[in-house]
């Protein structure tokens, strides 16, 4: 198990419109740092997770830090060797440039004490889970108070809370986020949820959501979470 942050100098800042250009410059580092390709991409990959810390421009995304991290001891090894000038992708078809290369990279440390019980996080990508109530659809779950979190989080032995005055205060909590564009020329939207949350379970399932990210698409950018405490940071 292995977290990573990687942080750019404030006077170099990094503007991008969809997701997948962030996601594809980390493919392209895990491979330099010597993954294949199966390991990190594509259904049977192992799991991984990313969070992209910045703000919303007029136009585009603007981030400032990248959190990187795996519970696999396979992909430890190569997330170790990350190296900032690897975290690149250009994309012509969208004049799209990412590149990380003046980037200074940290380990994170391991917050989960031995018979811990209970976290208190914030999601610092937005947590995705699919509506599945209507047969066909390609719906995503807007509100954490209307349905069974922790079910929906079936693979881990946890029980997941929302903070419930925050909900009650903020329920309009949805995150609109523009995966890529489409052949077509129209985006591709994939509808998270923002929220703090309270995880309750054996500390071995915590630190494994620590490090794989919590919902679905951890591995696009979705679920990661961070220390309530600590707030989102720099």
């Amino acid at each position: 198990m292995l977290r990573i942050r990687v942080t750019l100098p404030k006077q170099n800042l990094v503007h991008y419109r969809h997701l997948d250009l962030l996601h594809d410059a980390l493919i392209n580092a895990w491979t330099a740092a010597g993954a294949t390709i199966k390991q990190v991409y594509g259904a049977s990959a192992l799991p991984w997770n990313f969070a992209a810390l910045g703000k919303t421009g007029h136009i585009d995304k603007i981030v400032h830090t990248l959190i990187v991290s795996t519970p696999a001891p396979t992909l430890a090894k190569y997330l170790r060797d990350f190296k900032p000038q690897d975290i690149h992708y250009a994309r012509a078809s969208t004049i799209e440039v990412v590149d990380f290369a003046e980037a200074k990279i940290t380990l994170e440390d391991d917050p989960i004490c031995p018979q811990q019980n209970a976290l208190g996080v914030l999601l610092l990508s937005p947590l995705a889970i699919r509506d599945n109530t209507v047969a066909g659809s390609k719906r995503w779950h807007k509100h954490l108070g209307q349905f069974d979190l922790s079910a929906a989080i079936f693979f881990f032995f946890l029980q997941v809370h929302p903070d419930s005055l925050y909900v009650r205060w903020n329920p309009d909590h949805a995150v609109l986020v523009p995966m890529k564009l489409m052949p077509n020329g129209k985006p591709a939207f994939v509808i998270g949820m923002s929220a703090p949350l309270v995880l309750a379970g054996r500390d071995e399932d915590l630190r494994f959501a620590w490090y794989a990210g919590l919902g679905e698409k951890t591995r696009n950018g979705f679920g990661c979470i961070g220390l309530a405490e600590e707030g989102v940071g720099r």
